[in-house]
């Protein structure tokens, strides 16, 4: 007859997860704003909303992952930034419809608890909240053995924001004139890498500690570069700028994200030369022979945050954004547009 049965030996450690929810106690409390009023390990997380800073508020919500990114990050054995890109996913898509960031959880699986591994993490979402302003208010670990592969993981977050309703950015407003700003991205960001992961390390069988003519850094350090987080530069163009519309630059690339914004009376005219395309963009292209459009429809192309202002904001708010330590370009113009005619064009001019 078999021995007694322990959870243990069906492969869950309950005190491994005790231990590592102890040993991110100290980093997630860093993160705490003046409203947060509880710590983790309880049921919920607690934030006192303040209604005395608004009239009419609106709660804005977002959901995501960072994809095949994380088949990188365990190749590289590299786990501590990993967590910023999923702060990043969720935060800047908060922030495009104008609003502030106030709390951020996290959802960790694995097949088996590593500790070590798993604060790392935890300290890349810490250091993507405190970019963001945002607070870790809680989370969810997942111990599932069996469900995936020794040492690999999957990553989820979720955000809530808050904006003034007269103040909710949708591109409603958006008109012939105005002009488009490109924040330049710090790499691929979280999107495209199961198209990067089949040209470079797939078909051209290239390792992540290989080195590639044109870019500065290894494979793996140039694919694993953390996600830009935009929120603050942001926040701080509606003080003062009439801010039409945002585009968080994702899944989908120039061709599916500008639409979302952009009035079907109008299209977006990209001058395709107006800013300086990273050579990681440029090497994928040349290996993986891809179509042009194709590039822009996957991947951020080195704009990672779009920006449409009116004609006359335009200079100022790039210089703006060039003081608070952002890259910006005006890389378009808003044009109206007849029914035949497609909401986003390239044009070299």
């Amino acid at each position: 007859m078999p021995g007694e049965s322990t959870y243990k030996d069906s492969g869950v450690d309950i005190d491994k997860a005790n231990d590592f929810v102890e040993r991110i106690k100290p980093l997630i409390k860093t993160t705490a704003r003046k409203e947060v009023i509880s710590g983790i390990g309880g049921f919920g997380g607690l934030f006192r909303f303040d209604y005395s800073k608004f009239k009419n508020p609106i709660l804005v919500s977002s959901t995501d992952g960072v994809g095949t990114k994380l088949k990188i990050a365990h190749l590289m054995d590299k786990h501590d930034t990993i967590g910023i890109d999923l702060v990043a996913m969720s935060v800047n898509d908060v922030v495009v419809q104008g609003a502030e960031p106030l709390f951020f959880l996290d959802y960790l699986a694995t097949g088996k608890i590593e500790v070590e591994k798993s604060v790392k993490i935890v300290e890349g979402v810490v250091t993507g909240c405190k970019q963001a302003g945002c607070t870790l208010i809680g989370g969810e670990t997942a111990e599932m053995p069996g469900f995936y592969k020794d040492g690999e993981y999957d990553l989820a977050g979720f955000c809530v924001g808050v904006v003034e309703s007269e103040k909710l950015i949708d591109g409603s407003t958006i008109s012939v004139n105005d002009r488009i700003i490109g924040v330049a991205s710090s790499g691929l960001h979280s999107n495209g890498f199961s198209l990067a992961r089949k040209i470079l390390l797939e078909d051209a069988k290239l390792q992540v500690t290989d080195r590639v003519s044109g870019l500065a850094k290894t494979i793996g350090e140039e694919l694993l570069e953390p996600t830009r987080i935009y929120v603050k530069p942001i926040l701080n163009l509606l003080k003062n700028f009439n801010v039409k519309g945002l585009v968080h630059i994702t899944g989908g690339g120039f061709y599916d994200n500008i639409p979302r914004i952009i009035p079907q009376s109008c299209r977006c005219i990209i001058s395709g030369n107006s800013w300086e395309i990273p050579p990681v963009f440029q090497v994928m292209k040349e290996i993986g022979k891809v179509d042009e459009k194709e590039m822009f429809r996957v991947f951020n192309m080195g704009i990672g945050m779009m920006i449409v202002v009116p004609e006359k904001e335009s200079e100022e708010v790039a210089h703006r954004l060039e003081v608070l330590g952002e890259k910006a370009y005006i890389i378009g113009t808003v044009e109206k547009r007849e029914k035949e005619q497609a909401l986003v064009c390239f044009t070299s001019a």
